[in-house]
Parts: C-alpha cells; sequence; structure tokens
C-alpha cells in the first residue's frame, strides 16, 4: 500500500513538472512571436503603403530567327516593336517593348556597359529641361519607373543614357511611347538580365 501511494506521488511530481515544462514552452513562443512583430505604429505605416506594383506577363517565346550575329546578342527592331535575343543558329528569344515615341528614336551599335537590379533612375538634365516637375533622382525600388532590372547601353565605354528596362506598369509595353530606351514587363526584363552578360552587343535597327 505504501509503495502504491509513493508511486501516486512520482506519478503526480512529474505531471505538474509536464504542465510546467509546458506552460514554460508556451511563454517562450509568444515571447518569440510578440517581438518578431513590427510595432503596432509599423503596422499601421505598411498598411498605409500602397499595394507593389504588377510584375506584369511574360510576352516572351521562343521563334526561327536567321542572322549573322552571335548568340548573345540582342537585336531590337523599332518597327515590330521586338527585341530578339539571339539562343542559337537560327533561333532566338522575342520580347514585346516599347520603343522610343517620335523624334526619340535612334539606331545604331552600342553594348551593355552594366546591370542593375532595381535600379534608381536618375533623369537627365535633357529631360529635365522638358518635365521640370521631375525630381533629381527616384530611389531604387519597386515604385522606380525603370521597374525590376536595368540594362545600361554604352558605346566606345560611354553611358549613352539608354536603356532596357523594365516598368511598374504592365499596361506600359507594346508602343511608341520612351524617350528612346527600350521597355519590357518586369516579368520579361528580370528574364532576360539573367540570360544576358555585361558586354553582350545590342543592335539597334
Amino acid at each position: 500500500m505504501a509503495g502504491a501511494g509513493l508511486r501516486f506521488h512520482e506519478t503526480l511530481n512529474r505531471s505538474r513538472w509536464q504542465i510546467i515544462r509546458a506552460l514554460a514552452c508556451a511563454c517562450i513562443a509568444v515571447t518569440a512571436l510578440a517581438s518578431s512583430l513590427p510595432p503596432a505604429g509599423a503596422r499601421s505605416a505598411l498598411a498605409d503603403r500602397p499595394p507593389l506594383p504588377a510584375m506584369g506577363p511574360s510576352l516572351r517565346k521562343t521563334v526561327a530567327f536567321q542572322t549573322s550575329e552571335q548568340t548573345g546578342t540582342i537585336i531590337i527592331r523599332k518597327d515590330e516593336k521586338a527585341l530578339y535575343l539571339v539562343t542559337n543558329r537560327g533561333q532566338a528569344l522575342r520580347y514585346q517593348i516599347s520603343v522610343g515615341r517620335d523624334g526619340f528614336g535612334w539606331t545604331g551599335t552600342v553594348e551593355v556597359g552594366a546591370k542593375t537590379e532595381w535600379p534608381e533612375w536618375r533623369p537627365p538634365k535633357e529631360m529635365r529641361a522638358r518635365q521640370p516637375e521631375l525630381p533629381a533622382m527616384v530611389p531604387a525600388g519597386p515604385y522606380n519607373p525603370l521597374g525590376a532590372r536595368a540594362l545600361y547601353l554604352s558605346r566606345g565605354g560611354r553611358d549613352t543614357l539608354y536603356r532596357i528596362h523594365g516598368t511598374n506598369d504592365p499596361k506600359g509595353v507594346g508602343f511608341d511611347g520612351t524617350s528612346g530606351c527600350f521597355r519590357l514587363t518586369n516579368t520579361d526584363v528580370i528574364d532576360l538580365f539573367k540570360r544576358v552578360a555585361v558586354g553582350a552587343k545590342v543592335v539597334v535597327e
């Protein structure tokens, strides 16, 4: 009988310790969760921000394409509003783009001088002269007019000020509307960015 009583008390003590440990773990978990949440003011500030822009649809497709240019070359055909990335002999990836509006078109051979993810935007002084309301610089981020990625075009080691870039307006592709840059959806410019090397040749026709 005494042995049974002892076993009962041992079982009771073990149960108490199990409950205490469970409560302690629960408190630690709740504390960790609370510490990971932003303050009420921060949550409110985040809630007040506009939603992130959509990446836009992919307008990319593989097409037959005859050219003497090497794999990795970009060929832009303004009249087609299309950018071709040569991938194999007789084949290319075709991306739909927007091109320069009347008076802002150009042709020639340049190269990709640099690449940037979520670039900042500094409107050229000529553009700011036409549009004085433009800021000197728009910080990098998802609300920047250059979109998710930018390829900076250069000639002879000098920046041309023209870019191949994305857009935070998915409807802003497929027409004459830029100041000489070439605009893709964010989805497509992210894809192009991964495939193109710095130094790649760019032919604008």
